[in-house]
């Protein structure tokens, strides 16, 4: 038994860590550093049998949250389970200082796995910028579904580029593809690059969402002017009721599939002809007849802010489907 006064602190932090569970403590282990993750396995194998009341003791110092539950055993095989469990044998060789450790690239992750963490408008961003060659051969080196959503992401000429050279690519040299993946980790997969603002991203594009057509193209274009970065992405998430005809037949249907008759019929009140066909034309007739009789009565005294809720509902809708893979939304919308 450890007396409590005897603990470390890397030993007292293990213990909380061991208790919470693996869940949990895999997500916080993330946020440790590399000698800190190493005085916590060292601290944990020094830990036999805690008794609970002084794991309480142990929580209250550090002022966290803990469910009573039974005292902790076996703490150290605990620790490498949940260590084991949270990271890549890589991670753990070089955290315990194993392997030959001489040469540094035996330490860095693969390349690829790590590009198709990415969003695809990122990287269709970043082969723009690069020889349709070199994009060519990095999007043969990705999985086919990944390669097929970046690739919708590009402007047509350079898809189309892109793409020839992809069918004409012969073997390519080792030492051109080592080129390759040093230029992704050092411009792409850096801290810079490997920084998520995918939240950010859809926090702008949600407050953008709210405004009316004309207040988006000038905020838009204030954002352009101010040289936003991103502001490519922030258009990938933007979508309006009026952006209905610019979708596919197929992502038109699967968006109306689930949506009630009421609201598309409040929402196509006051509605120009080729908006509200391109609606009526992906629903069913039955449906169809009862929106069209509804419409053919007019719009007075329905309040104007409940048809522009609802047409924010069907946006937001879209949008929601299309972050689960639903449906595809159109990649040319709200053009500066």
């Amino acid at each position: 038994m450890n007396p409590l006064s005897t603990l470390s602190r890397p030993q007292k932090a293990a213990a909380i860590l061991v208790a919470m569970g693996k869940p949990s403590a895999s997500r916080l282990l993330k946020f440790f550093k590399q000698e800190e993750l190493k005085a916590l396995i060292e601290g944990a194998r020094l830990l036999r049998t805690i008794p609970q009341a002084d794991l309480e003791r142990i929580v209250a110092e550090f002022e966290a949250e803990f469910t009573e539950g039974a005292g902790l055993l076996d703490s150290a095989d605990k620790m490498d389970t949940i260590l084991n469990e949270s990271l890549s044998p890589e991670e753990m060789d070089a955290l315990m200082g194993k392997g030959d450790g001489g040469k540094k690239k035996d330490n860095l992750l693969p390349v690829w796995p790590q590009l198709e963490k990415l969003e695809a408008a990122q990287v269709g961003v970043f082969l723009t910028n690069e020889h349709p060659q070199t994009a060519a051969m990095i999007l043969s080196k990705v999985a086919p579904a990944y390669a097929a959503s970046v690739v919708l992401t590009l402007d047509k000429p350079v898809r189309t580029e892109i793409i020839k050279r992809m069918m004409e690519m012969a073997v390519v040299p080792e030492a051109a593809t080592k080129l390759v993946e040093s230029q992704i980790r050092t411009t792409v997969l850096s801290e810079s690059g490997q920084k998520d603002t995918s939240a950010g991203q859809t926090r702008v594009a949600s407050v953008l969402n709210e405004l009316d057509k004309s207040q988006l193209e000038e905020v838009m274009g204030d954002l352009a002017e101010g040289g936003m970065s991103d502001l490519e992405a922030i258009r990938a998430r933007l979508f309006a009721f009026d952006d209905i005809p610019l979708m596919t037949q197929k992502a038109r249907v699967a968006l109306f599939d689930g949506l009630s008759t009421e609201l598309l019929t409040l929402a196509l009140r006051g509605t120009a002809m080729p908006l509200a066909e391109a609606v009526l034309s992906s629903i069913g007739a039955r449906s169809r007849r009862m929106i069209e009789a509804e419409l053919s009565q007019g719009s007075e005294g329905v309040p104007p802010a409940d048809i522009l809720r609802a047409r924010k509902t069907i946006a937001s809708t879209a949008l929601r489907m299309a972050n689960e893979g639903l449906l595809e939304l159109p990649t040319t919308l709200n053009a500066a």
